[in-house]
């Protein structure tokens, strides 16, 4: 009977929702056939579908449906930043145990507010009030009676941001540090500095707040993690999420070498008493199950007043699962992964992969490396620092004792098979890697430039013999990360801009028979973007290229060498990216700021 009831109930439903527009009928039967497939009965899930699978307006589809099962809708647009509201929410998340508080917000639930017209029952928002699972987690608040409200994603979200579910346990700031004069023994003064940051740790839920800052960038997705000081007690906290800066909390409680000195205790290889050098630390959490690593970097920095003693730390989250198993899995156009495979099936040379700093180079590395693993072969890498774990591969980490020239040197007399060289740095470390490959060797590394013809450019200014550099590299990959339109939200451009997109290097034809888009922004993207794809650029080392480097003498021509290589099949950086505006992935600004011209 209560199936039946249920079947009604989602038929009324869906009729409100046919009536008033909000989907149609072809709509509804495509989702009732997956809803069937999926065996479910579920009216929750029907919702879903609806919106992750057929891109219904989630707001709309949810605000409808609360009024449908009459949840009271409320309008919480402007208390996101109501201290008052976000300390509330704190203290009753507080009262769950740890696991249910996790339940919460998995299943978006929050506390908000004790209606006194209602008997004084606790207020509950969720952006879908349909959910079943509500009801466990709201039956464990300190106030037994309750009411579930609907609230708009976005809205949700906001409050979210500003609460976080670790730092509900975040104390008020009790009193000020007391303010000193002028010193006259500065190891007393600062023996008194560690004690009052000491004090100021254990009065305060700082290694909460800091502990809910690793989560949280894990969560969202974020690749960097930034710890700002801006004034005494005033430290904010940035994520870098799709290659993009953002503010993600602010920090005014306590002091900035407070919060400074908690990151660094968390951390191995950094000493927490030490402010006046820069130091490199690696840190381990388990997060939603997953083992995270995180490479930390502190640089001091200068304060307006003597006394600050503030610190910058730059944190990467280092996600094995974002390192993808194979070339293959890698986003590779056809002919740059064909010539990337032949390169690294290779027996010896050299592959080089080159962009800035967070374009992937990494990640790539370690794709070839897992692409040709094979329990026979020795496989060796030298890196500083080991960011990533690879399973069949043993792994040198350098240190004071042990730099590049010495563990490659060390590496030669270790009988290996293939050797990954973090980067080539200077002449004395690309002499050895070259060594390695003109031996037997297949050598893999990384350098720090523009494009693939201009690592030439940057070997011949080491001073690496023309000879050498023609018989040793195999293919020379330049990468970078390009900004994916999110696909919910993404917008044609009515009236393109021919002049620009001419510029950016398509015809006109082109330009008419393809749609480009641009990004708006909705709730499930961030200002219209939503993840990044690889784009490359391969250099394969064809007998016309080895002979124009041998008949370079002592400049290489890096535009006639260019326009050999295109001549050859080899896609640009821009033609790549430009495959993928026309195919409606990126947009033109992404484009332009990722990519130069040819």
């Amino acid at each position: 009977m209560s199936v039946q009831l249920n079947t009604i109930l989602k038929k009324t439903l869906t009729s409100v929702l046919l009536d008033k527009g909000i989907i149609d009928e072809l709509t509804l039967r495509k989702a009732e056939e997956v809803l069937s497939k999926e065996g479910s009965k579920s009216r929750n899930q029907l919702l879903h579908i609806l919106v992750d699978q057929f891109k219904v307006n989630r707001d709309t589809l949810f605000a409808e449906a609360a009024r449908f099962y009459t949840f009271r809708t409320l309008d919480i647009s402007l208390d996101s930043t109501d201290d008052g509201v976000l300390a509330f929410i704190r203290k009753e998340l507080q009262t769950l145990p740890l696991y249910l508080r996790e339940l919460a917000v998995e299943n978006k639930v929050l506390p908000y507010r004790i209606d006194s017209e209602k008997e004084g029952r606790l207020l509950i928002i969720t952006p879908d009030p349909t959910n079943a699972g509500i009801y466990t987690i709201a039956r464990e608040f300190s106030n037994k009676k309750f009411e579930i409200c609907y609230v708009p994603l976005s809205h949700w979200d906001e409050i979210w941001n500003r609460v976080s579910i670790d730092r509900a346990i975040y104390k008020d700031r009790e009193t000020e540090l007391r303010e000193g004069g002028f010193v006259q023994d500065e190891e007393e003064d600062g023996e008194k500095f560690e004690q009052e940051i000491d004090e100021e740790i254990s009065r305060s839920g700082l290694v909460s707040l800091i502990e809910s800052i690793f989560v949280d960038a894990v969560r969202v997705g974020a690749s960097d993690i930034h710890v700002v000081p801006r004034g005494e007690k005033i430290t904010e906290f940035y994520f870098r999420v799709d290659g993009r800066l953002s503010r993600w909390y602010t920090n005014t409680e306590t002091r900035a070498e407070a919060v400074s000195a908690v990151v660094k205790d968390r951390a191995k290889n950094l000493d927490r008493f030490e402010r006046n050098l820069a130091q490199d630390g690696f840190a381990q959490l388990i997060i939603d199950k997953k083992t995270i690593r995180f490479r930390l970097s502190v640089l001091p920095l200068v304060g307006q007043e003597l006394k600050n003693k503030f610190e910058s730390i730059a944190i990467r989250v280092l996600r094995e699962s974002t390192v993808g198993k194979r070339i293959e899995e890698l986003g590779f156009d056809p002919v740059s992964e064909e010539r990337m495979v032949r390169a690294i099936k290779k027996p010896h040379g050299i592959v080089i992969i080159t962009g800035p700093t967070g374009s992937g180079k990494s990640t790539t590395l370690v794709a070839a490396l897992r692409t040709v693993m094979d329990p026979s072969l020795n496989i060796i890498t030298v890196e500083d620092p080991v960011e990533y774990f690879i399973d069949g591969a043993r792994q040198v980490k350098l240190n004071a004792k042990l730099d590049f020239e010495g563990a490659l040197r060390a590496i030669l007399r270790h009988d290996p098979d293939i050797v990954m060289v973090g980067e080539m740095r200077d002449k004395a470390t690309a002499e050895i890697a070259i060594k390695l490959a003109n031996t037997g060797h297949l050598t893999f590394s990384t350098l720090h430039t523009n494009d693939a013809p201009s690592a030439l450019s940057r070997l011949y200014k080491m001073g690496i013999e023309p000879f050498l550099i023609a018989s040793s590299i195999n293919i020379i990959v330049a990468q970078r990360l390009m900004r994916k339109l999110c696909v919910r939200c993404k917008a044609k451009v009515r009236e393109s801009d021919h002049p620009l997109l001419r510029k950016l290097g398509l015809t006109d034809d082109e330009i008419n028979s393809n749609t480009i888009y641009r990004p708006t922004g909705c709730i499930d993207c961030l200002k219209g973007y939503k993840g990044r794809t690889a784009i490359h650029e391969a250099l394969y080392f064809s007998k016309d290229i080895r002979q124009m480097i041998l008949d370079a003498g002592q400049s290489i021509n890096e535009e006639a060498l260019r326009q050999a290589a295109i001549n050859g099949g080899m896609i640009t950086l821009r033609q790549r990216a430009l495959e993928l505006l026309k195919s409606g992935v990126t947009s033109m600004d992404e484009v332009g700021a990722i990519t130069s011209d040819d």
